[in-house]
């Protein structure tokens, strides 16, 4: 057997592999590439190895952007947007401050957890409507 064409193969199994292992859709495109050019490559004897590696990359933008364009807009919209998103969830709530306000920076307590704020500077104990959120910080306003 020559080297190149086992050389796709192992590569076409290891991406399919790596896509079992951790999946996310993006290995298994990959994979299909290095496939298309293990069967060129076996069907096709003496292409040279800059050309499979072009074709290879040639491929592997061709099927993600075919996964991108095609496969991903068919994907069902969230029942629950706000999962894992803990800031977008808190949205619209009505809190009490913990800490007051000062210069800007504050926290509140919701359930067993404490939370920084941004807002007005507003008084310990100022009921505040949370209205956006950016990592741990909440941003309020007063109700």
């Amino acid at each position: 057997m020559r080297w190149d064409v086992f050389a796709w193969a192992a590569l076409a199994l290891l991406l399919f592999a790596a896509e079992a292992m951790a999946p996310g859709a993006f290995m298994l495109w990959l994979g299909f590439a290095a496939a298309a050019v293990f069967l060129a490559v076996l069907l096709v004897p003496g292409i040279p190895l800059l050309a499979q590696v072009g074709a290879f990359v040639v491929l592997s933008f061709v099927s993600i952007y075919i996964y991108r364009r095609w496969f991903r807009k068919c994907e069902r919209p969230s029942d629950q947007p706000a999962l894992n998103r803990r800031t977008a969830a808190l949205v619209g709530r009505v809190v009490t401050l913990h800490s007051a306000i000062v210069e800007g920076r504050g926290r509140v307590q919701i359930a067993d957890a404490y939370w920084d704020v941004s807002g007005p500077d507003l008084p310990e104990g100022a009921q505040v409507r949370v209205v956006g959120g950016d990592a741990m910080t909440l941003q309020v306003e007063p109700v």
